[in-house]
C-alpha cells in the first residue's frame, strides 16, 4: 500500500482564494491596512507555519445497501458511495492535511492581546492554507494514477452534504490504523467531530482503473472543481473558468441540467423574486451547484457565507442542501442545513455561546417548505432584511428564502434557455 508524508510541502496560496475567504467581493480595492494585514499574515506563515500532508492507499473497500467499508470500517455518505460506484473505484486514498498548531497558537496569542484585525486575517490564511494543501494532494494522487492508466475521483470529506461530521473521528482513527509512518503532526477529533488543530482536514479521495467512466461523467472528473493552478495532469479546464471567465474565488459547480419530460418550474404569469436579479445571478453562478441523482431527482447544495452579529462579525460558512422532484411540479422531497466542514465562526454567534446543541438542533430541524412545490417559496411571508447570524428564527427563515429563491431562479434561467 502508498503512505505518502510531506511535512515541507509547498504553499502559494493564491490571493483570489485569500481574497474570497476575507470576504471581500472579487472586485472589492482593499485598503491599505487589509493589504498590509494579508502581506503581514503570508510573511508570518512563511516563517513560522508548519504545514503538512498524509496520504495512504486503501485497498479494502466494500460498498452496500448500509453504506461503505473501508478496511472494514463503516461509513455511512450516499454522495461518495454514489460516485465510487459509478466510477467502478478500486480503492480509495485517505488523505489529512494541517496547517500545523503554530498558526493556531499565534492566532490566540493576537486575540488576548486585544488584537483583533491580525487574529481575523491570520486565522483566515489558516484556512486558505487547509484548502491548497488538499489541492496539492489531489494532484500528487493525480499524478500517480496518471502513471499507472488510472484516474483519481473528487475528494468529498465528513461534514459534506450527507455525510454527519461526527463519523470524521472514525474516519481519523482509520487512517492512523496502519502505515508504518502515520501522520506527522498532532492532530484530533473533539466528540462534536470537529477537529483540533481546527485548521485541518480530512477527505477521501476515490481512484478507478475505468477511466472511461469519468470522460463520460463529468461530475467525476475533479479536474472541473479543481483551481489548482499550473497542473501539468488537468484533463479538462475548470468548469467554472470556461463558464464565467476569470476566476476571482472559488466558485461552486453551476450547470444546466436537461428537463426532458420534466414539470417546468416556471409558473406561466410573470415571475416575481424578493432579491434582486443581479443577485441571484451571481449566487446561482458562484454559490450554487446542481446534479441530477439516477434516479431523476435534482440536488441542490447553496454555499452561504455571512458574518456573526456580534464578536467583531467572525465570518461563517453554512451550507445548504435541498433535493427536487423534477416530475412533481419540482416538490420539495429533502432539506438540510450545517456549518460547512472546517468552519469555525458559527461557534461565536451568541446562541450558540448560551446553548451550543439547542441552536444546531434548531437549525437542523427546520426545513421550510418541505414537501410543496419551490414555486411556493415566492409567495413565502418572511422578513425582508434580517441579521447575518443565525440566533433568530427570522434570521434563518430569510436565509433559505435566499437559497429557495436562488434554485428557482437558475432552474428557471435553464428552461429559458432551453
Amino acid at each position: 500500500m502508498i503512505e505518502i508524508v510531506d511535512t515541507a510541502p509547498e504553499v502559494n496560496v493564491q490571493p483570489a482564494e485569500y481574497r474570497r475567504l476575507l470576504g471581500y467581493p472579487p472586485d472589492h480595492d482593499c485598503s491599505e491596512r487589509a493589504l498590509e494585514l494579508s502581506r503581514w499574515a503570508r510573511e508570518w506563515y512563511a516563517h513560522h507555519g508548519r504545514p503538512w500532508t498524509y496520504a495512504r492507499e486503501v485497498g479494502d473497500v466494500v460498498m452496500n445497501g448500509d453504506g461503505i467499508q473501508l478496511e472494514r470500517v463503516s461509513f455511512h455518505s450516499k454522495p461518495l458511495q454514489e460516485k465510487l460506484e459509478k466510477a467502478g473505484a478500486h480503492g480509495v486514498f485517505l488523505v489529512a492535511a494541517g496547517a500545523g498548531d503554530a498558526l493556531e497558537q499565534e492566532a490566540q496569542r493576537l486575540w488576548e492581546e486585544g488584537k483583533p484585525d491580525e487574529y481575523f486575517f491570520l486565522e483566515v490564511y489558516g484556512s486558505a492554507v487547509v484548502e491548497h494543501l488538499n489541492q496539492m494532494a489531489g494532484a500528487r494522487l493525480c499524478a500517480w494514477a496518471e502513471e499507472q492508466g488510472m484516474a483519481v475521483l473528487p475528494h468529498y470529506s465528513p461534514g459534506y452534504p450527507q455525510w454527519d461530521i461526527g463519523e470524521q473521528g472514525r474516519l481519523l482513527e482509520l487512517i492512523g490504523m496502519s502505515g508504518e509512518r502515520g501522520l506527522p503532526d498532532r492532530l484530533e477529533a473533539l466528540p462534536s467531530g470537529a477537529l483540533r488543530p481546527k485548521k485541518s482536514q480530512l477527505s477521501v479521495f476515490g481512484f478507478t482503473r475505468h477511466t472511461e467512466q469519468v470522460r463520460r461523467l463529468t461530475e467525476l472528473i475533479p479536474c472541473e472543481s479543481c483551481l489548482y493552478v499550473g497542473c501539468q495532469y488537468r484533463r479538462v479546464p475548470n468548469r467554472d473558468v470556461a463558464a464565467i471567465g476569470p476566476v476571482h474565488g472559488r466558485a461552486e459547480t453551476f450547470h444546466f441540467i436537461a428537463g426532458n419530460g420534466t414539470a417546468p418550474v416556471r409558473p406561466r404569469h410573470q415571475v416575481r423574486y424578493t432579491i434582486k436579479m443581479k443577485a441571484l445571478r451571481r449566487w446561482a453562478q458562484e454559490r450554487l451547484s446542481l446534479q441530477r441523482r439516477e434516479d431523476g431527482t435534482i440536488e441542490a447544495i447553496f454555499r452561504y457565507e455571512g458574518t456573526t452579529c456580534t464578536n467583531m462579525g467572525r465570518p461563517m460558512t453554512y451550507h445548504y442542501f435541498v433535493a427536487l422532484d423534477p416530475r412533481d411540479n419540482y416538490r420539495i422531497r429533502e432539506q438540510s442545513c450545517a456549518p460547512a466542514p472546517g468552519d469555525t465562526g458559527h461557534t461565536y454567534m451568541c446562541r450558540f455561546l448560551e446553548n451550543p446543541q439547542q441552536l444546531s438542533e434548531a437549525i437542523a430541524n427546520e426545513k421550510p417548505l418541505l414537501g410543496q412545490p419551490l414555486s411556493a417559496a415566492l409567495e413565502w411571508q418572511r422578513t425582508e432584511c434580517a441579521p447575518g447570524c443565525y440566533c433568530e428564527p427570522e434570521s434563518r427563515r430569510h436565509k433559505w428564502g435566499i437559497v429557495l429563491e436562488t434554485i428557482h431562479y437558475a432552474l428557471s434561467h435553464q428552461e429559458k434557455q432551453l
